[in-house]
C-alpha cells in the first residue's frame, strides 16, 4: 500500500528493497534451487496507478492480485474483524467481494488471482445462488489471461476447504483458465501444506496442466 499505516499485517514500503535483496541473496546462496520473486498485492479501486508503478519494476516473476477489503476500512477475512459478518447480509458481502475480484481480474495488473472465494473463510454463506457472481469473475480472468490460484490455506481455516472450492474450480476448468498452486504459508511448517489435496482436486475437475511464471511469462506444465 502507498501508506504504511493502512493496516498492521502487510509489508511496509520501506521493506520492499530488503525483500527483493533477500530473495536475490537466496538465489546466490542456493543456485541448485529455482527461486521465483513474486508479490501479492491487494486490489483496491482508485489505487490502480500505485499498483501499476509497483508492477513496472522489472524484478518480478509474477504478481498475485487479491481482495481482502470489500469496504475501505473492513478487511473481511481478518479474525479481529469477524464480528462484522454478524451485522451484515452474506449476500451483500459475497456480491461486493466478487465484483471487486472481477475488477482485479479485468485490470490487467496481475498474473494470478489469489484465494478466489476467500469470502467463505468464516462459513458465512448466502442463501442465494452465487454462480453468476463467480462466472463474471472467471470470464474477466479468462479475457485477461489471468491464472487462478489453488490456495490450500482454506484447509487450515474454518471453511476447511481449498480456495476455490470444487464448484468454482470446475467452472474455471470449463472456461479453460490456467491454475497455479499456493499454500499461503505464514510459517515454515505451512509451506506446501495440502498440495496433495489440491492436486487431487485439480485432477478431479479435469485439469491436466498447471502454469508457472518466469519474468511474468507463463509456461504450462503437465500435472
Amino acid at each position: 500500500m502507498p501508506r504504511d499505516d493502512w493496516d498492521d499485517w502487510r509489508m511496509s514500503r520501506s521493506e520492499l528493497v530488503s525483500y527483493v535483496d533477500q530473495v536475490q541473496q537466496a538465489r546466490q546462496a542456493f543456485p541448485q534451487l529455482t527461486i521465483r520473486l513474486g508479490l501479492e498485492v491487494d486490489y483496491l479501486p482508485g489505487l490502480e496507478g500505485w499498483i501499476r508503478d509497483l508492477a513496472s519494476l522489472p524484478v518480478w516473476d509474477y504478481l498475485i492480485g487479491s481482495v481482502h477489503y470489500v469496504f475501505q476500512d473492513w478487511n473481511f477475512d481478518h479474525p479481529d474483524a469477524r464480528a462484522e459478518w454478524q451485522r451484515r447480509d452474506p449476500w451483500e458481502i459475497w456480491t461486493d467481494y466478487f465484483h471487486r475480484l472481477t475488477q482485479a481480474a479485468a485490470s490487467g495488473l496481475f498474473d494470478i488471482i489469489a484465494h478466489a472465494d476467500l469470502c467463505k473463510k468464516f462459513r458465512f454463506y448466502p442463501s442465494q445462488d452465487w454462480t453468476s457472481l463467480a462466472l463474471q469473475f472467471l470470464e474477466a480472468a479468462k479475457a485477461n489471461g489471468v491464472a487462478l490460484e489453488l490456495n490450500t490455506a482454506g484447509l487450515r481455516k474454518e471453511c476447511q476447504e481449498i480456495y476455490p472450492g470444487p464448484k468454482l474450480l470446475a467452472m474455471a476448468q470449463q472456461l479453460g483458465l490456467p491454475i497455479t498452486f499456493g499454500s499461503d504459508a505464514h510459517s515454515p511448517e505451512e509451506l506446501g501444506a495440502g498440495f496433495d489435496q489440491a492436486l487431487a482436486q485439480a485432477r478431479a475437475v479435469g485439469y491436466r496442466h498447471w502454469c508457472r511464471f518466469t519474468g511474468r511469462q507463463h509456461q504450462l506444465v503437465p500435472l
